[in-house]
């Protein structure tokens, strides 16, 4: 996996309080629940009893970009439009140059939109010439329409052609437009530039869901299957005033996890300890960050059997939930690094998957285009007028139709 990729900053101008409020309860209503908090649907951790799902219902697989999660909302005003970002904190920023024209009439604004995806930094492999680019992949409201309870083709059909589509056409007659964007704009990764960090896979057939949904799922190798922590440093006591820490000595590094909110505040408890040699300690030191009370993201070493620093995590309010992080764990300790073992569990069953998905995808088919109904029986004939059954077996002929003779019969 690509690791060395730089973590973009989100673009754009912080909205006052007020607005922000205003803004979040137009996303809670277009959205259609009952909180202001971030709408963002949340992955699950890949175990190995996932796998099984894959037998039993379709999924798309995608790189899992290395970037920043955020929401788009495109707000139609007397202006025109506005257009924000929201990151994981909530936090909304609005970010010019933008316009999505309709899609059924490209001379006024898209309506109230709210997509899904991921801010990357692109790097070209020969000139090092950064590109930041939103890549979008869900779409939950489109024009006004709350479309979360659709699944996911019937989602992603909005998103590419009444938001990307128009959007791109515009760009072509006016390329002034697009010299002038604060980024790119794109709903797929054809060519990967960015920092990629697993796969994950999203349920064709299940609604959006706000919050952890259960059915996407997020794979990483072990060694970068990563945990958030909120750090908190302990110093040791001063050899000359034991009563107050050293802090020129080096600290003991605790790793603390999030249960949920007490009283109205963040609850942590502590959760494990990540071992820092003096040679990390040093380099630490002399980068000016602050590593106390902080969110950062690690992931556990297998050889050593230590967690590692991997970067930290300013984007996110809180740290993993103690809930997801026995996920994560449970999926550490089902993942491997070997790529023999790696391939008994996901490549060594694409073929049965693929197999599964054929059989529904052939039943899907037959119930949108059932085979023709059996011809109907042949009527039975009325009885004669002397009140003897009809005993003839020949044709049956109307009385505007056939021969004027049938059967020793007269029409």
């Amino acid at each position: 996996m690509q690791a060395h990729f730089r973590t973009p900053d989100i673009p754009g101008t912080l909205v006052e309080p007020e607005h922000a409020h205003h803004l979040r309860e137009l996303v809670a209503s277009l959205c259609r629940v009952e909180h202001t908090r971030f709408p963002g649907s949340q992955p699950v951790s890949f175990k190995k009893l996932d796998i099984e799902r894959l037998h039993k219902a379709d999924y798309w697989v995608c790189e899992k970009s290395d970037g920043i999660r955020v929401l788009m909302l495109i707000v139609p005003v007397q202006a025109g439009q506005e257009i924000c970002l929201i990151d994981r904190k909530n936090a909304y920023r609005i970010v010019p140059n933008l316009y999505f024209p309709h899609y059924g009439d490209k001379t006024r604004p898209l309506g109230h939109t709210l997509l899904d995806g991921e801010l990357v930094l692109d790097v070209d492999a020969v000139s090092k010439h950064e590109t930041l680019r939103f890549l979008a992949f869900d779409c939950l409201v489109c024009d006004g329409t709350n479309v979360m309870d659709r699944i996911l083709e019937k989602r992603y059909g909005r998103l590419m052609n009444f938001v990307i589509a128009p959007h791109q056409n515009m760009l072509r007659e006016l390329p002034d437009m697009a010299r002038n964007r604060p980024f790119d704009i794109e709903e797929d990764i054809p060519r990967l530039k960015h920092g990629t960090d697993g796969l994950i896979y999203t349920c064709v057939d299940t609604p959006y869901v706000v919050g952890t949904d259960s059915n996407l799922l997020k794979w990483k190798e072990p060694s970068q299957n990563s945990v958030d922590f909120k750090s908190e440093l302990r110093f040791p006591p001063s050899p000359n005033r034991p009563q107050e820490p050293d802090y020129a000595a080096k600290p003991v590094f605790l790793l603390n996890a999030f249960h949920g909110e007490r009283r109205g505040a963040a609850h942590y408890e502590y959760f494990d300890i990540m071992e820092v040699d003096d040679v990390t300690w040093d380099k630490m030191k002399t980068t000016g960050e602050q590593y106390d009370d902080r969110i950062v993201e690690v992931a556990w070493d297998m050889k050593t059997q230590n967690w590692t620093f991997l970067r930290f995590r300013d984007d996110k309010t809180d740290g993993n939930h103690i809930s997801v992080i026995q996920n994560i764990l449970e999926s550490i300790r089902d993942g491997v690094e070997s790529p023999e073992r790696r391939d008994r569990q996901l490549i060594s069953c694409a073929a049965a998957v693929k197999v599964a998905w054929k059989a529904r995808a052939s039943a899907k088919s037959s119930m949108q285009h059932p085979p023709p109904p059996p011809p109907p029986p042949p009527p039975v004939l009325p009885p004669s007028s002397n009140g003897r059954p009809n005993d003839h077996t020949g044709p049956i002929y109307s009385r505007v139709g056939g021969p004027l003779k049938a059967g020793g019969f007269v029409r």
